[in-house]
């Protein structure tokens, strides 16, 4: 099944502010929440994709990339939660908070003051792969060697005594308004809930050690240079019962030694002969799928360009492809010998040889026009 429009899925319009992208969240989160909605799976559906909804449109890169390439921007780990791949725990951890201190009247689980425990998230990591044209062009999946850290083998949790396990910390505080109560993360476990009870020597302060772990990346079609991916749950795992961060991926396109990409369009300079351009020629040119064979027509100008459609970059939000514009360039000879000199010499007043563009002949700027056109 498609996925519905971000925008539409919290009620609100493209053009809305954070403010009321939160405010949307927020809405949509309480009409859905599994308190209110126990044992129904439509609800449980909606709540998590509003959670999804929220998490891209609230990061202002990621919703500029969903703006510019729609869904398929946070695909094949992409991004977002993948498909709704988030548990109840993740999404309670990660946007809680936006309901404040007892923002449900402490009715709800996992949210604000409903007494849940808020669960760690461990950091981000951020990785570099590079691409060649033909992989962007196919997408690929690439298996790449993380050292992230994990939990040490032996290490053991307890529950903290200063929050009693919740991972936050009341107080209240006497105000010209009245008795107000607030929420923090507890201070002595971080929001964890538990401190080490045991843990080996090579273990660090919160129980972890580095751990090298190959990490398989499905990167689609189309990707361009400098856009970032996400592989969730392979950063930084967290102490105790924390969430692991997720893998940053971004993407290094490397340049291509005959082929130049200009969006989804690619460009490729054929040099022809001044005898081929006269008699016409085949030549045979690269593409991102493999060499084929081309047609020159006999007469053909220099700075002539060739449109093969469908030869260029999958457009990553899935509509079609791109062409490939091979660009035609007359070589002339720098030095002759005597024959030729004479021949060419007899050929200057020879009217086959006295230019007459034709009005399909354009002009350099009518050309540029079309290749942005």
């Amino acid at each position: 099944m498609a996925k519905r429009d971000y925008y539409e899925v919290l009620g609100i319009n493209k053009g809305a502010s954070a403010a009321e992208i939160k405010k949307g969240y927020r809405k949509k989160a309480i009409e859905f929440h599994p308190d209110k909605n126990p044992d129904d799976k439509s609800a449980e559906a909606k709540f998590k994709e509003a959670a999804e909804a929220y998490e891209v449109l609230s990061d202002d890169n990621k919703k500029a990339r969903y703006d510019q390439y729609g869904h398929q921007a946070f695909e094949n780990g992409g991004g977002g939660f993948g498909g709704g791949g988030m548990n109840m725990d993740d999404i309670f951890s990660q946007f809680g908070d936006i309901f404040g201190g007892g923002g449900f009247g402490g009715g709800f689980s996992g949210f604000g003051g409903g007494g849940g425990q808020r669960r760690v998230k461990g950091s981000n990591l951020r990785i570099r792969v590079k691409l060649t044209l033909e992989e962007i062009a196919n997408g690929i999946e690439k298996k790449v060697k993380v050292k992230r850290k994990i939990q040490a083998p032996g290490t053991t949790y307890k529950t903290c005594s200063t929050c009693n396990g919740s991972g936050q910390v009341t107080r209240i505080a006497n105000t010209i308004l009245g008795r107000m109560q607030t929420s923090a993360p507890c201070n002595v476990c971080g929001g964890a809930g538990q401190i080490i009870d045991k843990k080996p020597s090579d273990a660090d302060a919160q129980g972890l050690k580095v751990g090298e772990e190959t990490v398989s990346i499905k990167i689609p079609a189309g990707v361009v240079d400098g856009m970032q991916l996400k592989v969730s749950g392979k950063g930084n795992e967290a102490p105790g019962n924390g969430i692991s961060g997720d893998l940053i991926v971004v993407i290094e396109e490397e340049a291509h030694n005959k082929l130049q990409r200009e969006g989804d369009n690619l460009h490729y300079d054929l040099y022809v002969s001044f005898p081929d351009a006269v008699l016409g020629t085949s030549k045979e040119i690269d593409t991102v799928t493999g060499k084929v064979r081309i047609k020159v027509e006999a007469g053909v100008q220099s700075g002539k360009i060739l449109r093969l459609r469908g030869k260029g970059i999958p457009s990553i939000n899935g509509y079609g492809k791109g062409d490939l514009l091979v660009h035609v360039n007359v070589w002339t000879p720098k030095t002759l010998n005597k024959q030729q000199k004479e021949f060419f010499e007899s050929m200057q007043e020879d009217e086959h040889f006295s230019p007459k563009p034709e009005s399909s002949d354009k002009s350099f700027f009518e050309k540029v026009k079309d290749m942005f056109s």
